[in-house]
Formats: C-alpha cells, sequence, structure tokens
C-alpha cells in the first residue's frame, strides 16, 4: 500500500475510492478527479446480464437499461409507422420482416462501444480503475476481489457506494423459469407470446416493444391500473393505448405459479386462468445492490429494502462513506444519480457544499406512444394544497393520425395552484412527450405561471403548442379533494 496521500498522520492511497461505475460513480470520480482528487473507481468485469460477479462500466443505464432499452423502443416503433405510412402515400404492399437478431447484435455493438467511452472518460480524468468486486473493511478500506480470487487492500480518505441496484424476482414457484429485464435485452429469439407480471414503467415498456415487434403480450398487475405512483387521469390514458395497440391487461390479478411444459412456461394466475408463453418477465421492482458490500460490519445502516441510508449531501453515518445513486433508493433516475454525483464531487472536493434538488425532476416511461410528466400530480397536488387547484386538460387527435386514420389521442394536463397561479405539475401521452417535456420542465423549474404559459406564443402546427393554448379549467379541485362546480 502506498503512503502518498497524507491527511494529518494518516496517509492514504486515494482520496476517493467509488465502488461501483455507472452514471453516478463515473461522473463522482471524473468531477472529484477534476477537482485535483486522487481518485479510483472498482467495477465488475462487462456482460449485458448482471449478476453477483459480472456488471461493467457504464452501469445498468448503459449496459442494461435506459440505452438498450431506448434503441429496442425505436425499433419497434417502426412497426405502426409503416403501417401509417401507407395513408400517406407510401406503397407498402408486401408483408415487412423484422429481423430480431439484426437489432440485437446492434443494440450490443453499442453498448460495447458505449463501455469502451465510459472507460476513456475514467482514463482521460486521471482516474484509476480496478476490475474486481469491492467490499468496505473499514471507514477508509476497500478490498478489490480480482477475478483470479487475489484481494487488493486500498485505502482512501472517502469512499462512495454507487452500487446501484438489481431486478427483484418475486417468490413463487417455479421462479426460475421467468427473466428480468436485463435477459429480455439479450434473448437470443424473438418471442411469440409473453406474460409480464408487474406494471410500472418496465412492464409497460417492454410490453410495447415486444407488440410493436409482433408479440403476444398479456401484463398481469394488482392494481386497477398500470404506473402506480403517476398520476391517475394519465395512467388510464396509458392503460387504453396499451388496449389500443393489443396488449392484454389483466388488472387486479397475480401470479402463483410457473411450471415448465413441452410447449413453452405455464402461466397460473390467482383467478385460475392458466396460459402458455415463450416468455415470462419478472418486472416487479429493483432491490439495492448492498448485499455484498460488507456494510453492516463496518456500521453502515441501511433501510429495510436494502438501500444505504444518506444524508442531504449523500453521507452515511460513517462520516468517511457516501453513496449516490439507486442504491441510496431516492429517485431512481440516470439523471439524479448524475446530479448526486456532482453535488458529492462539489461538497467533498469543490470546496462548495451543495445538496442535490429532487423538485421538479421530469421523466418519461417509454411506452409506444410515451408518457412523461414534471412536477406534481393531481393527487399530488391535492395532498399538499392549502386552497383550491386548477386543472387543465386537452384531449386531440395528433395531425399525423387525421392523415393515417390511426385512432389515438394525445392527452395533455397542467395542474395550477389556484392562489399564486403557479404550475405545479405537467403531464403528456403521446408522441413526442419526452422531448416536449424537457422544456416544459426549465419552465417549472423557474416557476412558472399558468398566466405565463398563456402569454407565450406557440409552435403551430405542433402538438407542444397545446401547453401554451389550455385556457379553459377542466375541474378546480379544493384542499380536500372535493371538486367544485362554480369555474
Amino acid at each position: 500500500m502506498s503512503k502518498e496521500m497524507e491527511d494529518g498522520n494518516t496517509h492514504y492511497d486515494f482520496d476517493l475510492f467509488v465502488i461501483g461505475a455507472g452514471s453516478g460513480g463515473v461522473r463522482a470520480a471524473r468531477f472529484s478527479a477534476n477537482y485535483g482528487a486522487k481518485a479510483a473507481v472498482c467495477e465488475l468485469p462487462f456482460h449485458p446480464i448482471s449478476s453477483e460477479v459480472i456488471g461493467g462500466v457504464g452501469g445498468t443505464c448503459v449496459i442494461r437499461g435506459c440505452v438498450p432499452k431506448k434503441i429496442l423502443v425505436y425499433g419497434a416503433s417502426f412497426s405502426s409507422e409503416i403501417e401509417d405510412a401507407r395513408n400517406y402515400g407510401w406503397e407498402v404492399n408486401e408483408k415487412v420482416d423484422f429481423n430480431w437478431k439484426k437489432l440485437l447484435q446492434k443494440k450490443t455493438d453499442e453498448i460495447i462501444r458505449l463501455n469502451g467511452i465510459y472507460k476513456r472518460l475514467l482514463s482521460n480524468a486521471g482516474v484509476k480503475l480496478f476490475e474486481g468486486e469491492g467490499r468496505i473493511v473499514g471507514p477508509n478500506e476497500v478490498e478489490v476481489v480480482q477475478l483470479d480470487g487475489t484481494k487488493l487492500l486500498y485505502s482512501a480518505r472517502n469512499i462512495l457506494i454507487a452500487t446501484g441496484s438489481r431486478a427483484q424476482r418475486p417468490a413463487i414457484p417455479g421462479q426460475e423459469l421467468a427473466i428480468t429485464s436485463d435477459e429480455a435485452l439479450s434473448l437470443d429469439e424473438l418471442p411469440k407470446h409473453v406474460v409480464i407480471l408487474g406494471a410500472g414503467y418496465i412492464a409497460v415498456e417492454f410490453a410495447s416493444i415486444w407488440k410493436g415487434m409482433g408479440s403476444i403480450v398479456d401484463i398481469f398487475f394488482r392494481k386497477e391500473l398500470p404506473l402506480r405512483g403517476f398520476d391517475d387521469e394519465m395512467r388510464a390514458v396509458v392503460a387504453r393505448n396499451l388496449e389500443a395497440r393489443g396488449i392484454n391487461l389483466h388488472p387486479r390479478t397475480n401470479l402463483t405459479e410457473l411450471t415448465k411444459v413441452e410447449d413453452g412456461i405455464k402461466v397460473v394466475t390467482d383467478h385460475g386462468e392458466e396460459i402458455v408463453a415463450d416468455v415470462v418477465l419478472f418486472a416487479t421492482g429493483r432491490t439495492p445492490n448492498t448485499k455484498r458490500l460488507n456494510l453492516e460490519a463496518v456500521g453502515v445502516k441501511l433501510d429495510r429494502s436494502g438501500a444505504v441510508i444518506v444524508d442531504e449531501y449523500s453521507r452515511t453515518n460513517i462520516p468517511t462513506i457516501w453513496a449516490v445513486g439507486d442504491v441510496t433508493n431516492r429517485i431512481n433516475l440516470t439523471p439524479v444519480a448524475l446530479m448526486e454525483g456532482t453535488c458529492f464531487a462539489k461538497t467533498v472536493f469543490g470546496g462548495e457544499p451543495t445538496k442535490p434538488d429532487y423538485s421538479n425532476v421530469p421523466c418519461a416511461v417509454f411506452c409506444n406512444p410515451p408518457l412523461s410528466i414534471v412536477g406534481l400530480s393531481e393527487e399530488q397536488a391535492i395532498e399538499q394544497a392549502k386552497g383550491d387547484i386548477l386543472v387543465f386538460t386537452s384531449s386531440f387527435n395528433p395531425m399525423k393520425n387525421t392523415i393515417s386514420g390511426r385512432q389515438e389521442k394525445t392527452v395533455m394536463k397542467l395542474v395550477v395552484d389556484g392562489e399564486t397561479d403557479k404550475v405545479l405539475g405537467a403531464s403528456i401521452c403521446g408522441p413526442d412527450a419526452p422531448e416536449i417535456m424537457q422544456g416544459i420542465a426549465v419552465a417549472l423549474k423557474c416557476g412558472a405561471t399558468k398566466a405565463q404559459f398563456d402569454s407565450t406564443v406557440g409552435i403551430h402546427p405542433s402538438a407542444a403548442e397545446e401547453f401554451v393554448t389550455m385556457r379553459t379549467v377542466t375541474r378546480r379541485v379544493d384542499a380536500g379533494g372535493k371538486p367544485k362546480t362554480n369555474l
């Protein structure tokens, strides 16, 4: 062990040692190095499908999450585009075939390329990269177990946990027959029939992907509507769109058993239904990656889900140990992990204590068509309200659909504080929703009022202009959630 770093009478190998080279870990290491810190990162060997002993620089988002998923979303969207093209004069006379293996190889090529880019980002910033599994063995010590079993011990003034999360499996008989989102992004063959358990963003996104590629898709979930936690009105819109595109929804239904049969996997529900499918996807949430970090032995506190408990600056109860990203189970989004990594570097090495700001974080669900939101849902606004809440909605047939003939409406929504006129939340389900919502998020971050939305000139003809032309209140709701008729 080297004695290069000195803190009082204590010497350290590194100013910062990061465990986990996903979005948050890489950002924190790079920015800390830019501030002059001697930084190191350890990450498991690369593989598209993660486990306790394989992972890869780039983490979930780059290798087995946002990036490969969005590639498949793009691929699946062409089926409806080709259908719609006929009414725009394109003579598509023959059946159009889809080559799953070709798209899969393109996806794999891209994540390998990005894995290399992330490695170069670390190298260019002067961050030392170790390949292996990291464990915390003391408040200032990290052990890296390499592929051949060799154990290396390093000391660090600060340790950052950025190990993310992994898909979890419900404990039902035959659960080993199902796959998670990791495997779903790397299937050798396109399934003919898929059963999905769960109705969060992963479930509805993969349902849209597989249906767009020609698979039969059945989704089973416990609630009345998919996407629990989102605005109820927009959840209903997504449900209608999924069904209109031919996806079979099974609300208030759970799976009780999976059995291997000759022609696939037999799925049994708590209502006694039986379906045989090629693939069963568990999309039932994710668990923080903390089991193998030795945190309990060091004294780092975890919550009941296994997430690392941190303060407003991402510091654990051990002053030298910090954590960012999904492993903390705050807002589990890649851009949020990047924000937390940036704030960590500013706080610890930049001389500028900075708290992550979780207000008005936009997000998107890449079903087809996509849903995107920012700010409060109607339900959240009512719950927090001291006075009346004004709700503005617009439902319309996108201009493109008037020629294509597709019966699928775009729905937009603004939630406004009746007293201050401040826009508290915005939602859209329709084509290009995420691209539109990014700009709306800036407006909400600046504290925009409904009057300012109304005074903004629209871009015509576009769907986005509807956000600045919704001038009639759809409903007024008091702080108790009771609708008012005197609009």
